[in-house]
């Protein structure tokens, strides 16, 4: 079963909103620095799950780049077969 922000970052992905995706890496940053910066909490868990969410983030966006290399590719060969 996928997790919360696997199917968020799937449906960005989808739409290919790499803004929202970008956004949504920079504020599970923010808060991953916010929560190992508590102090007389044990923070780590929720710091974990937040690098984990952060790395779902990053395939989205990984992903995004990789259709964008594809499409370009394929340009370039439509280009290229319709000039001969």
């Amino acid at each position: 079963m996928q997790s919360a922000i696997e199917l968020i970052v799937e449906g960005y992905a989808r739409l290919g909103d790499r803004q929202a995706l970008e956004d949504l890496r920079m504020h599970r940053r923010r808060l991953a620095v916010d929560l190992k910066a508590m102090k007389g909490f044990d923070c780590s868990g929720a710091v974990q799950r937040i690098e984990e969410d952060i790395a779902a983030v990053e395939a989205g966006l990984s992903s995004l780049s990789d259709t964008v290399a594809e499409v370009g590719a394929a340009s370039a060969r439509s280009s290229a077969a319709l000039s001969h």
